[in-house]
């Protein structure tokens, strides 16, 4: 009965794994050019509303509504696929910091949509620049003695 059970549940976990159609396996992007990024970033005015923590970039104009910090610490990784889905659908996932002021009437991103303007190698580049912004700190939770 146990053999019965563990090899159920051995069948379920190993169904979970996704190889159909949708599946993210295989997908990989050549590696880019971080220095070429800094220059999509600063062309595609990601400055209007952007600014990176620790460099310097061109300043804000003066119409900007938003200023978005990306890197920094955070306590999330931000992976590969994180960044490029942020720059390719910005309204799958808005941080709860930002809904106010980032977000239209409909609660959609006020991003842009650059899926038509960048290039697959601007992409590429953008998220070789930005990723390694962000300095991963992980959060320690303080324990505290349980009272009764």
């Amino acid at each position: 009965m146990i053999r019965f059970l563990i090899v159920s549940l051995c069948c379920v976990l190993m169904s979970g794994c996704d190889t159909g159609a949708d599946s993210p396996r295989g997908f990989s992007l050549p590696e880019g050019n971080a220095e070429k990024g800094q220059v999509a970033f600063t062309k595609h005015q990601c400055t209007d509303c952007h600014s990176v923590k620790g460099v310097e970039l061109v300043e804000q104009s003066e119409t900007s509504e938003l200023n978005i910090m990306l890197g920094g610490q955070t306590p999330n990784v931000k992976t590969y696929a994180d960044i490029v889905t942020s720059i390719i659908n910005p309204s799958h996932r808005i941080h709860p910091r930002h809904r106010a002021d980032g977000t239209d009437e409909n609660g959609d991103s006020k991003m842009r949509v650059y899926n038509d303007v960048l290039t697959v190698t601007e992409l590429i580049d953008l998220v070789a620049f930005l990723q390694p912004q962000y300095d991963f700190m992980p959060y320690y939770y303080t324990r505290y003695r349980v009272y009764q």
